[in-house]
């Protein structure tokens, strides 16, 4: 299932162990290098650390991703900051994808991101929904940039590949034309030897 990354804050954490719902969840933690949900920041009744900052849930953990909430076994699967060495070097870069900002290869600014596409089984970003500047908003408020055209991520910006390779790339596609021919055929002499008959005339 692909949902909005801003549907996800606030979500319910439910537990089979306690047949029902025991933590939401605040904040997504995005891994910049695979540009996945990596784990998210819940808090909760029954959260046992800082309140400003919650529990960690990795996303490796969430059995079932439902349209009431997401499925744990239970509160164990919690983690504190310093649990995981793996995920606190991505916690430490402090990285998130709202408001970066987003430009081409050569420069070109395309806007903000304000919201992004993720797959509830992998939790992989598939699209970034971006804000246009004020003066390209008028024709196109919104730009939906698939995966696939990401260059590079880091911490100020997003580069994305520019229109006119897109533009190339499809027109040599479309211009491309097969000539292949077969060595291993056998030569067609016939129209030859018919201009040497004609020319013997």
């Amino acid at each position: 299932m692909l949902v909005n990354a801003s549907r996800l804050l606030n979500y319910p954490v439910l537990s089979l162990h306690m047949g029902g719902p025991i933590a939401w969840v605040d904040a997504e933690v995005v891994d910049p290098e695979k540009l996945k949900i990596v784990a998210f920041y819940v808090g909760g009744p029954i959260v046992k650390n800082d309140p400003e900052v919650g529990e960690i849930l990795e996303s490796r953990d969430v059995r079932e991703f439902s349209n009431i909430g997401m499925i744990v076994d239970s509160e164990e699967v919690f983690v504190n900051q310093g649990d995981v060495t793996k995920l606190d070097k991505i916690l430490s870069l402090n990285f998130s994808l709202m408001g970066l900002k987003v430009e081409t290869k050569k420069g070109s600014k395309l806007g903000k991101i304000i919201d992004f596409v993720v797959d509830t089984e992998t939790f992989m970003v598939h699209q970034l929904i971006v804000k246009r500047p004020v003066m390209k908003a008028l024709l196109d408020p919104e730009l939906i940039i698939p995966r696939k055209e990401i260059v590079e991520v880091n911490d100020y910006k997003i580069i994305v590949k520019d229109e006119e390779d897109k533009i190339r790339k499809k027109a040599v596609k479309e211009e491309f034309i097969p000539n292949f021919v077969n060595p291993f055929r056998e030569p067609d002499f016939s129209a030859s030897r018919i201009d040497e008959d004609e020319s013997t005339k």
